[in-house]
C-alpha cells in the first residue's frame, strides 16, 4: 500500500491461508526536507520509498513511521522525512523505488553525483545489505535512462540492484478496466487526457519468465528479489491479548492507578462525593483490575 498499513492484518490472513509467504511493507512518501514544511514550493512535495520488514522489529518500526507520516507529516499525503528515518530504521529492508523515488529523479534531472551521493546515505542508514537500488521497465524510456544511472551507482559503490515491476492490475488486459477507475477517481472521461494515466499497459503481475526477459543482462538483481523474500520474516500472534506495561518502578500499579482515580473523583466532585459515585468508582475499578487492564 501507498502510505498506510490497515490492509496489512488482512493480506497476512489469507496469504497464510493459501500457503503464501507474506511480505509486510508499504510505499512511503518521504519529504524533500523536513516533513513539518507544508508550504507550496517549486520542490516536489514528496519523493517514493519502499520500506520492507525484515522482523518484527522491522514491523514495528514502519508502523511507527507510517503513524507519524499522518500525525506530523501530513501535506497531501502521510509523508516522513530522513530524520525519523535514520530513528526508525531497524530491521528494515529499502528499495529506491520507481521514476518517483527520489534517486530517479536525480537521475532524470541529470544530477548523478548527487544521486550516488543519496543511495550511499540510504545505505549507510539501513546497512548495505538492507538497501537496493530498484531497477524497473514497463517500456518507458525514461526508465531506460535511470536504469543505466543506476547500474552505473551500482558499478562505482557495490550497492546491490533489484529487479522489480511496478504491479498496479493482476493480468495485462486489466489495463481498461485501470483506465476506468482512474477516470472515476480524478472526475475525468476515458477520451480526455488524464495526469494519473499510466504511459503504458506494462503494470501488472509478471511471471517469473518475463522478468527474466527483460532483465536478462542482470541476473543478480533477479536474483536479489529472492535473496529480499528470504530475509523478510515477520510473524504475528492471534488471539493473545498484548497491552503495554506502564513504568512506574516498583510501585504496585493498581493501587497507583487507584489513587489517579481517586483524585479525579475529588477534583470533579469534590471531597463528600455522592456515594453512587463512589461505588461506580470502585465497581469500574474491580473490572479493569480483573480484566488486566490497570497498565493499559
Amino acid at each position: 500500500d501507498h502510505g498506510v498499513m490497515y490492509g496489512v492484518i488482512d493480506f497476512y490472513k489469507y496469504a497464510i491461508s493459501r500457503g503464501i509467504k507474506p511480505i509486510i511493507g508499504c510505499e512511503v512518501y518521504v519529504a524533500p526536507k523536513s516533513r513539518f514544511d507544508k508550504q507550496k514550493t517549486g520542490e516536489n512535495k514528496y519523493h517514493h520509498l519502499i520500506l520492507l520488514c525484515k522482523n518484527n522489529e522491522g514491523y514495528k518500526n514502519l508502523i511507527k513511521l507510517v503513524s507519524m507520516g499522518f500525525t506530523e507529516g501530513f501535506y497531501a499525503k502521510p509523508r516522513i522525512d530522513k530524520e525519523i528515518l535514520e530513528k526508525y530504521s531497524g530491521g528494515l529492508i529499502a528499495l529506491s523505488a520507481c521514476l518517483a523515488g527520489e534517486i530517479p529523479r536525480l537521475l532524470t534531472n541529470g544530477e548523478y553525483e548527487k544521486a550516488k551521493e543519496t543511495a550511499l546515505w540510504f545505505s549507510r542508514v539501513f546497512g548495505k545489505d538492507n538497501y537496493y537500488l530498484e531497477m524497473q521497465d514497463h517500456g518507458i524510456e525514461e526508465q531506460k535512462r535511470v536504469n543505466a544511472g543506476l547500474v552505473r551507482i551500482s558499478g562505482e559503490t557495490g550497492l546491490p540492484l533489484v529487479a522489480t515491476n511496478d504491479v498496479h492490475y493482476i493480468d495485462h488486459d486489466d489495463f481498461k478496466i485501470h483506465k476506468v477507475l482512474l477516470c472515476i477517481q480524478t472526475g475525468s472521461r476515458i477520451t480526455e487526457e488524464n495526469a494519473l494515466e499510466f504511459k503504458t499497459n506494462e503494470f501488472y503481475l509478471k511471471s517469473a519468465k518475463e522478468m527474466e526477459s527483460l532483465f536478462a543482462s542482470y541476473p543478480k538483481a533477479l536474483s536479489n528479489t529472492v535473496k529480499i523474500a528470504e530475509k523478510c520474516n515477520v510473524t504475528f500472534e492471534f488471539g493473545k491479548v498484548k497491552l503495554p506495561r506502564f513504568d512506574i518502578g516498583d510501585r504496585d500499579h493498581f493501587q497507583y492507578f487507584k489513587e489517579k482515580c481517586l483524585a479525579g473523583m475529588e477534583r470533579i466532585y469534590g471531597k463528600n462525593p455522592d456515594k453512587a459515585v463512589t461505588e461506580r468508582l470502585s465497581y469500574e475499578l474491580g473490572v479493569i483490575n480483573r480484566m488486566g487492564y490497570v497498565d493499559y
